[in-house]
């Protein structure tokens, strides 16, 4: 266990003092208004946390505080973690990226593509080509959510219990082998549509190395980087410093919502969004990627192999909002490519916010996010925990967090 330090002042860092008060000023109004919690905002430049903010509660009814040492849970921003145990396994030999998936998971052999019809009519054809763990990696092997409700695979998803991604009580391989069993949205490598892909990847991750994929994650990453609060479970001794789980109400305030079982080992094992994590043991992974691959003498990755997770790979260095499925074709999506389980930006006159060549990140479900800069060697996490409905505060938080850049 520890907590997140400051080690720097702004003004050391490059950092304007005035933005970062008006920036936790904005965010101050969040909470005092009842559209957040709380929240914890962390803004390091070469690896030195110049900023950090905790402010609010981690749980309302109790009135207890958000602290340097809150548990989150993560949710998508476990995919970078499950896209560097792919490559790890990759720079071992275990498997290459243009592997059909069918040569780990057999089940996924002669992916069938949906061409129309619904229920006992839904009418397929043969994909143009295999699934390849590359598409699982940057989403484009034509899986989908079942909560879309856009396409009428998404239906299908939903008719085989797979609206939250996995079927009452089932665990990460029978649910994986359901999703054999569904229909591709288009062929593999034609779109983007953000998926469940990245639970496939877990399992591969676990036939491949032939350990749990919790076990994989603590044994190989997170012990290694000294991420002594991450994991798929909270144990008893932390319990304590979780944050309670809100959702947003009709009228933008908070309720509490239940959230994926985090006391005790779950039986599902989500590659997608299963994480818990603090911002000390994030920032230390945050800090892994931005020095390519290693922290304190510790390497996971070479630097070629995070230079190749953190660069575009659609298409003709397509943008996501026009290479994406229509559920994406929204302005937050412009400007941006996709990485190995990571957004970057491609073209910074198009993005919502603004933002610096290359830099790249993830957010996860319940308002948390993180990026990383390269061209001004700085890191940012941002911790909350509100499944939102219509709240948007991540192009405000990077508007005002790109202001205080002034070397």
């Amino acid at each position: 266990m520890g907590r997140l330090r400051q080690e720097a002042e702004p003004g050391e860092a490059g950092l304007d003092a005035e933005a970062l008060a008006r920036l936790d000023r904005c965010f101050a109004r969040h909470v005092d208004e009842g559209r957040l919690p709380g929240h914890l905002l962390a803004v390091a430049r070469g690896g030195r946390v110049a900023h950090l903010t905790a402010y609010g509660l981690r749980d309302v009814a109790a009135g207890l505080p958000v602290e340097a040492d809150t548990l989150w849970r993560i949710y998508s921003m476990t995919k970078p973690v499950t896209a560097v145990a792919v490559l790890m396994l990759a720079e071992e030999g275990g498997l290459s990226l243009d592997d059909p998936l069918e040569r780990h998971l057999p089940a996924f052999a002669e992916p069938r593509v949906y061409e129309g019809g619904s229920g006992a009519g839904v009418r397929t054809r043969p994909a143009a080509g295999p699934i390849l763990l590359r598409h699982l990696l940057t989403h484009t092997a034509g899986l989908t959510f079942g909560f879309y409700h856009r396409h009428p695979v998404d239906a299908l998803y939903r008719e085989a219990g797979l609206e939250y991604s996995v079927p009452p009580g089932a665990g990460l391989a029978e649910t994986v082998e359901v999703y054999a069993r569904m229909p591709l949205q288009f062929d593999p490598g034609t779109q983007w549509n953000y998926s469940v892909a990245s639970n496939v990847l877990g399992r591969v991750v676990e036939v491949v190395s032939g350990r749990p994929l919790d076990a994989f994650f603590a044994e190989r990453i997170l012990g290694p980087l000294g991420m002594s609060d991450t994991g798929f479970e909270v144990a008893p001794e932390q319990a304590g410093r979780l944050a309670e789980l809100y959702g947003e109400t009709e009228d933008g305030g908070i309720t509490p919502v239940a959230g994926l079982p985090v006391h005790g080992r779950p039986r599902f094992l989500s590659g997608s969004g299963g994480l818990v994590s603090s911002a000390l043991d994030f920032h230390r992974f945050m800090e892994m990627l931005r020095r390519g691959g290693e922290l304190d003498g510790v390497r996971l990755l070479s630097a070629k192999t995070v230079q190749a997770m953190t660069r575009n790979h659609l298409p003709g260095d397509a943008i996501l909002r026009e290479f994406g499925a229509p559920v994406h074709r929204e302005p937050g999506m412009d400007g941006l490519g996709f990485g190995f389980n990571v957004s970057v930006v491609v073209d910074p006159s198009r993005t919502l916010a603004p933002s610096s060549p290359g830099t790249y990140g993830w957010t996860g479900a319940a308002t948390t996010a993180f990026w990383i800069a390269p061209r001004h060697d700085l890191t940012v996490q941002f911790m909350s925990q509100v499944r939102p409905k219509s709240l948007k505060v991540f192009p405000e938080l990077r508007r005002l967090v790109h202001e205080s850049i002034v070397d």
